[in-house]
């Protein structure tokens, strides 16, 4: 591709990303596809040969798209918001076509130096610190963008490591650093991000994760708690991550009474976590927020979250520079520049090396939307958001479970956390509005958070609209398992009652019927020989003595008129209901007694069984034997 054939595919790529951002609302929030989609859409292998661009664009909107989840769309209410803009895309592009790779000031003499001023920029308007600042004359600190919040926090806790292991070497000269390694304790609280977990995993430091307040707030007293028993255990505090903003519900830890207790832990490095909050002080309303942010080492915040800068950049500001650097420096000769004692080389501020000229895209979005735009963007933020909260505390099916403080709403239906897991997993599946959940003081919640940059009231009342939807019909079903639960419940118990009743009945039928106890106990007469099995002994019940069974048993034989005969073959038994008793039921019918109940023929059992009997017989007979 020349200059001539990029400028007009460049002209159709603007077109394209215009039609886009313009029509999205249109598209689904999330795609409906499964994992593995495209592996059936794409070959194995690279084309050999070149293929028209045509072709590859066709590509993007059949197969690329349907897989997408679009951050921007404005019913996206998941994570928090992707800043995006204009400006921000326009500036990756130069960037992108500069192609500078600034690891050192030599690399890119104004990648180096512009990160340098817009990190002060971003610094001021913030209300920061000025020992925060680097262009400060006498400051120590500086600010520096990374790729994202997890390399911030990463970064700083190996530069407190490795200050926190120098300290007690001069100690403890003769202790293997291994050893001493094993006796550091960093902390965070339980709403901390992730991120300071899997640093501490790198970093191979203990991590000790403290309970924040109900609030889900982390207060000092906790932290001095933990600070005295882990000194008490032998073990050396060196690092603590605070958050302004938490991924869960948007809380703010108490930086004042954390400060406060770090005053009598000095080779404790204090760092604070504003990934999403941090953006919000550009509002100077909001900065009651970041009280005793004084006391911080290292501070960041992300303006491709809420800054209207895409991603990725994160600006990380510490209060020694040196303190950073100095565990990060590799100064291999070829990396050298005459400017070296002079100038500053980005490459020491972070884990890898090279680095992109992202400073480009803050310097746009800066000078296009200017301080007073970006405070307008977020305060349009909040307020939608207070808007989604009054619209959820007028609903008595809800409840909000977190302080609305900036663009995010913590809410729940009235009732189970799988009730409000099913509500979250139906309103998803239809791609009409996208959230995702959190635990707030363990309980399940759902998160709504305003996005999309140019979000509106309607967008507002359009995500009640859906969620509302989705609760009643989520509620009905629930209702409606709820009572076929409770009818399947009732008929098993029903079921087993009635059959435990006709159990014990046939065990023991006094105590269904009284009669039963008048008649005393049944008599068994040995006077006849039934004619069942010829030539078997037999005990018959004479009609004057009746032997009783069980009155439900004798009902079974009261449609019959011709006497029917139960036979137990176990027992080799005949019961049948006499003609006394037939009689009787049509001439008024009394109450089933052992004077008008069953006639009983009975065998007694053998010690062998009968048809073997019969068997050992016959073949007697055939013997002339007599049996």
């Amino acid at each position: 591709m020349n200059c001539a054939e990029f400028r007009k595919r460049g002209a159709e790529m603007v077109e394209y990303i215009c039609k886009y951002l313009e029509t999205l609302e249109n598209r689904r929030v999330v795609p409906s596809i499964e994992p593995g989609y495209l592996k059936e859409l794409i070959p194995d292998e690279a084309p050999m040969y070149p293929e028209p661009w045509e072709a590859v664009m066709d590509d993007v909107e059949r197969k690329i798209m349907p897989g997408m989840t679009h951050w921007n769309h404005p019913h996206f209410h998941a994570y928090f918001p992707s800043g995006n803009s204009f400006p921000s895309i326009l500036a990756d592009m130069l960037g992108d076509a500069i192609g500078v790779i600034g690891f050192s000031w030599a690399a890119g003499p104004s990648l180096t130096e512009l990160e340098g001023i817009v990190m002060d920029w971003l610094g001021k308007a913030l209300g920061l610190p000025s020992f925060f600042l680097g262009q400060v004359p006498g400051s120590k600190g500086g600010g520096v963008l990374q790729g994202s919040a997890s390399d911030c926090v990463l970064v700083v806790m190996l530069a407190a490591r490795t200050h926190a292991v120098r300290q007690l070497k001069k100690q403890y000269p003769d202790e293997d650093e291994s050893h001493l390694l094993a006796k550091l304790m960093a902390y965070c609280s339980r709403e901390s991000h992730s991120c300071v977990e899997k640093a501490a995993m790198i970093s191979f430091v203990k991590l000790r994760i403290l309970e924040p307040d109900s609030k889900s707030s982390l207060r000092g007293d906790t932290v001095a708690r933990a600070l005295k028993e882990d000194e008490k255990n032998g073990l050396i505090p060196f690092f603590i991550s605070t958050t302004l903003g938490t991924t869960g519900s948007c809380a703010f830890d108490n930086l004042e009474e954390i400060g406060t207790v770090l005053q009598d832990y000095p080779e404790v490095w204090f760092h604070v976590d504003g990934a999403y909050g941090g953006s919000s002080f550009v509002c100077p309303e909001m900065r009651y927020l970041m009280k005793g942010i004084e006391y911080a080492d290292s501070f960041n915040t992300n303006p491709n979250k809420w800054m209207l800068t895409s991603f990725d950049c994160s600006a990380l500001w510490v209060r020694d520079r040196i303190r950073l650097t100095s565990a990060l420096v590799v100064d291999p000769l070829y990396l050298k520049h005459g400017h070296s004692d002079t100038a500053i080389d980005l490459r020491h501020w972070g884990v890898p090396l090279s680095r992109r000229f992202r400073a480009l895209k803050l310097w746009f979005v800066f000078r296009s939307y200017g301080i007073t735009g970006i405070q307008a963007y977020i305060r349009r933020h909040c307020r939608l958001a207070k808007r989604f909260e009054q619209i959820i505390l007028r609903d008595d099916r809800f409840e909000i479970c977190n302080e609305v403080k900036m663009g995010l709403v913590c809410f729940r239906l009235k009732g189970s956390d799988k009730l409000n897991e099913k509500l979250l997993s139906n309103i998803n599946a239809s791609g009409k509005i996208h959230m995702v959940p959190a635990s707030v003081n363990e309980q399940y919640v759902i998160r709504f958070c305003v996005n999309a940059e140019n979000s509106t009231d309607d967008d507002i009342d359009y995500a009640y609209e859906v969620i509302s939807d989705y609760a009643a019909e989520t509620l009905e079903k629930d209702q409606a398992d709820e009572l076929t639960e409770i009818r399947d419940r009732k008929n098993k118990e029903t079921l087993a009652q009635k059959r435990s009743f006709f159990v014990r009945m046939v065990s023991d039928p006094k105590i269904y019927n009284p009669a039963i106890n008048k008649s005393g106990i049944p008599r068994i007469s040995t006077e006849a020989m039934s004619p069942t099995i010829p030539g078997a002994p037999m005990i018959q019940t004479p009609n004057n003595t009746s032997s009783w069974i069980s009155w439900p048993l004798a009902f079974l034989f009261q449609s019959s008129d011709d006497g029917p005969k139960l036979r137990f073959r176990h027992l080799d038994t005949t019961v049948g209901l006499p003609n006394s008793r037939r009689n009787s039921a049509t001439g008024g019918g009394s109450s089933p007694s052992p004077e008008n109940e069953l006639a009983i023929t009975t065998t007694r059992s053998p010690k062998r069984s009968p048809i073997l009997s019969r068997k050992k017989n016959n073949a007697g007979a055939k013997n002339g034997l007599d049996p």
